[in-house]
């Protein structure tokens, strides 16, 4: 691999799971309490599974182009379109819901911020599990105690 992973903070760590967890459990709070056809929540409930999903996918294959295994290109699109299908599925059924304009932007921006949550959650995940199969401590030679004495003996006579 030819870029160097950084391990991520715990601050960054923790800032990536309160975003996906505030960001999902606000929608779904929200989507709980609007006043809704059953279908209309089963419709936005869908679209943010969809949407995570997509999200957590995208990610892998772009950490996995960079590592160097070997990502299908039909794969890599569809997970770009599915992220931009459930953007505009999104938009298209908030723009003809009748919610007030700040239910939508609530809606719209805690989505956002959980599909920013996966995205960072995964990326920790994968840099951790990177960092702990690709980094050994560095191996400390096992002499025993007649090495050693050969090894000062050797160092004296130069």
């Amino acid at each position: 691999m030819n870029q160097y992973i950084n391990k991520p903070t715990s601050a960054f760590i923790a800032a990536s799971w309160v975003a996906l967890i505030a960001g999902a459990a606000a929608y779904i709070i929200g989507l709980f309490n609007a006043p809704m056809l059953l279908n209309e929540k089963g419709y936005y409930l869908i679209l943010i599974l969809y949407g995570l999903f997509a999200a957590i996918s995208l990610q892998k294959i772009v950490r996995d182009k960079l590592e160097g295994i070997q990502v299908t290109a039909i794969y890599f699109g569809l997970c770009w379109a599915s992220i931009i299908i459930c953007i505009a599925l999104l938009a298209i059924g908030l723009w003809n819901a009748s919610l007030a304009l700040s239910e939508k932007g609530f809606y719209i921006m805690a989505f956002l911020l959980s599909l920013f949550g996966a995205v960072a959650v995964q990326k920790n995940i994968r840099d951790l599990d990177y960092l702990r199969t690709h980094t050994q401590p560095p191996s400390i030679p096992n002499y025993t105690n007649t090495e050693f004495q050969h090894i000062e003996h050797d160092e004296e006579k130069n």
